[in-house]
């Protein structure tokens, strides 16, 4: 039978989804709106990347001249959004040089890339070993789940890629085990949004970027939801006292448009030569206008600090929930990262907010994980909190 005269109500995308009952049509800024013309307050933000609100009009205005001229070149060719967006990376990180990816998993795949190329071609070591942590979550190509370090997520992809080892999160004792002769790279989160919204603690990470430095092991963090304002500072690590030698991007990066990045120090980069890593669409003019409008905004207006008041503003309103309803039993997370941490499962508050209008996901079958634009207002907050608590009024913990 012809393709053309199949039902349209046959499904015809991969089970990969465990889609919400809700068609979005629109969004501005903190709201989006179903094909039934339902309103509803997002503090979903497509999962932590729409950080200037659905469709910002300066992002809007800049990519849509862009559509006008150039969509697409191959990176075979100088592309002048591309040079310009990496220039204004450098200039507000630790990093000298960059890579474009097209996503999150991307990039980290290409930071174990780099790392591995960089100990073999530049240190002339034989080391290969990436360390990452328990609760992690760092992709689903292959090798970023075989990075990850959540059984549920590599459940079904046997064997995985070998050279992953998994230390306990948080655990200064288990970083005696952090260094062996194939250790090449430690990856991590420094608050593991898909994990549980789990936040490093100081000592900790301070102690293992000192046995990193001592090592000369690459300290690689992996900041595609943490990145871009999220947490208050326009990247996490800026808050913990640290150096990475390199940080992933994505999410927040093209508000909404495919665009992941790998930053690195001018010596960690030297793994990379021409033909060594490479991407057709990654960096193309039309994503990296996005992305050279996301920073722009982000630098001249401010946003991470608006985010960090707007999260301490929301963490206050979450604590006063909290002391109302003491099945939440903890609140994780910085900036506009939190968390609401339950005992039982808390699927059926998300589905109660999304009869109220309002989008929230989880972290795990037992956290609420709330993540506003970074530009929310605290009226929409109050909103928020309003829902929440007339679904903690009926919540049947399971």
């Amino acid at each position: 039978m012809p393709n053309s005269v199949l039902s349209t109500n046959k499904q015809a995308t991969m089970d990969t989804y465990a889609r919400f009952p809700l068609t979005l049509v629109k969004g501005q800024g903190s709201y989006v709106w179903d094909n039934e013309g339902n309103k509803y307050l997002d503090f979903s933000t497509g999962i932590a990347t729409c950080n200037l609100g659905h469709v910002p009009s300066y992002v809007k205005e800049k990519v849509e001249q862009q559509l006008q001229e150039l969509w697409h070149c191959s990176n075979l060719y100088h592309i002048p959004s591309q040079e310009k967006l990496a220039q204004k990376l450098v200039a507000h990180s630790f990093a000298e040089r960059v890579f474009f990816s097209n996503s999150g998993a991307e990039a980290n795949e290409g930071a174990i890339k780099l790392a591995r190329r960089y100990a073999q071609k530049v240190k002339g070591s034989n080391a290969y070993e990436v360390v990452t942590f328990k609760q992690s979550f760092h992709g689903r190509t292959l090798a970023t789940l075989s990075a990850t370090g959540q059984e549920k997520i590599q459940d079904g992809f046997s064997p995985l890629m070998p050279g992953f080892r998994y230390l306990p999160y948080n655990d200064i004792k288990a970083l005696d085990e952090l260094v062996t002769d194939h250790t090449c790279a430690v990856l991590l989160e420094l608050v593991q949004g898909e994990g549980g919204v789990y936040t490093a603690d100081l000592e900790w990470i301070q102690q293992l970027e000192k046995l990193c430095k001592e090592n000369h092991i690459l300290l690689m963090i992996d900041e595609i939801q943490t990145g871009m304002g999220r947490t208050g500072t326009l990247f996490a690590y800026e808050q913990f006292g640290i150096t990475p030698d390199v940080i992933t991007l994505a999410k927040g990066l093209g508000s909404g448009f495919p665009l992941g990045a790998i930053l690195a120090s001018e010596e960690v980069a030297k793994g990379f030569s021409p033909g060594s890593h490479g991407s057709t669409f990654g960096g193309n003019p039309l994503a990296t206008t996005a992305g050279l409008a996301t920073l722009e905004y982000m630098v001249e207006q401010n946003i991470a600090q608006k985010a960090q008041e707007a999260g301490a503003y929301l963490k206050e309103k979450l604590l006063k929930l909290q002391e109302s309803f003491p099945v939440i039993k903890e609140i994780r997370g910085k900036g506009l990262l939190l968390g609401l941490v339950f005992e039982d499962q808390v699927l059926e508050l998300v589905t109660k907010a999304r009869e109220n209008k309002l989008l929230i996901v989880t972290a795990g079958p037992n956290v609420l994980r709330i993540l506003p634009p970074l530009t929310v207002s605290k009226e929409e907050i109050d909103a928020c909190i309003a829902v929440l608590t007339k679904g903690l009024e009926a919540y049947q913990p399971k």
